[in-house]
């Protein structure tokens, strides 16, 4: 089992950035904590309950207080790791694990790992947890076809699998009523589950989308967000049809959903900025602000209780090794990881 990292001491490097909010009274601001640690990263995941953030980092999940951004904890031995999900009812965390093909389950209080469970079907990569069916759901980049595995929340069993039209499923979202709504990244479209028998409901295009890849959906108007680059959309959940469209940054990787405030964050990180935008009703969606963030900052996560977002990168330093045949440089050393907070 992992055990417990210590606590880092001290405030880490902060940075304050006011940017104004075009079209409503609202300002936003981002701070940003240079929070350490080696590797790459994927998804992040915040927790309402405690405020901790917890950051995929290729190989280890550090565990952040996002109030200070210290370091509260480092979870080791995950590689290749995606992305993190939480099952309230069990204490139980989740982790996808790419390198060997597994989901380590561990407890939420004191990140000790409970138990690894291999996927046979491989490519794993996007996770969520669906209270409906108290299930977690992985969407796999399985191949020759991509696949949504369904584990049982409190043991962590594999009790279900489903074949979708697309080798790389990216987010995935529920109706809390029995649905899950998956984003295929290359057929630009959503596929329709059902939960409980893992059997393909419909699929619906998404045009003009494209590379959807995060997701949310919203109870109160049962309406599906998608993020896609440069284009996101919305989609009425009972007819499939796409009823708005929202401008947004390129690169987009993530998309967050505050339900009380009705905010729709989208990040982009080839842009390096997250597009705020509201709901004002379900087919009516108003730009609020675009705020500045760095290159590479693509994947994002909402804190619903405290109405913050959070989005990670790391800041690589000049390449060492030229890029050969054309293609792009490998990058250079970790010069910071810098955690964005973003409130208002």
């Amino acid at each position: 089992m992992n055990a417990l990292t210590s606590a880092r001491a001290g405030l880490l490097v902060a940075a304050l950035l006011t940017l104004p909010a075009p079209t409503t009274a609202q300002s936003f601001t981002a701070t940003r904590y240079d929070i350490g640690g080696e590797g790459r990263f994927d998804y992040l995941k915040a927790e309402p309950t405690t405020g901790r953030v917890f950051v995929s980092r290729s190989t280890h999940v550090m565990v952040v207080d996002g109030a200070t951004g210290r370091v509260l904890g480092d979870m080791q031995n995950l590689p290749g790791v995606h992305g993190i999900a939480f099952a309230p009812r069990h204490d139980h965390g989740f982790t996808t694990n790419a390198g060997d093909s597994t989901v380590m389950m561990f407890d939420m209080s004191t990140l000790t790992e409970l138990k690894r469970t291999k996927i046979p079907a491989g490519g794993l990569d996007g996770i969520m947890y669906d209270d409906f069916s108290d299930r977690i759901i992985l969407t796999n980049h399985s191949r020759p076809i991509g696949t949504a595995t369904a584990l049982d929340g409190d043991t962590g069993e594999i009790v279900g699998e489903a074949q979708l039209e697309d080798n790389a499923p990216e987010g995935a979202a529920s109706d809390g009523k029995g649905r899950i709504f998956v984003n295929n990244e290359n057929e630009n479209t959503i596929q329709v589950l059902d939960v409980r028998t893992m059997s393909v409901l419909a699929s619906w295009p998404l045009d003009p989308c494209e590379g959807p890849t995060g997701i949310a959906f919203d109870p109160a108007t049962n309406r599906i967000f998608s993020g896609c680059s440069n284009t996101s959309v919305v989609v009425d959940a009972a007819t499939g049809k796409v009823v708005a469209r929202i401008a947004n940054g390129n690169g987009v990787d993530a998309l967050g959903w505050d339900a009380a405030q009705k905010l729709i964050y989208i990040p982009a990180g080839r842009d390096g900025n997250v597009t705020i935008v509201h709901q004002d009703d379900a087919d009516t969606y108003r730009l609020v602000t675009t705020v500045s963030t760095m290159a590479g900052a693509r994947t994002l996560s909402v804190d619903e209780t405290r109405h913050v977002a959070y989005v990670f990168t790391p800041e690589f330093g000049p390449s060492a090794t030229p890029p050969t045949g054309g293609g792009r440089a490998s990058p250079g050393p970790i010069l910071a990881a810098w955690l964005y907070k973003i409130q208002h």
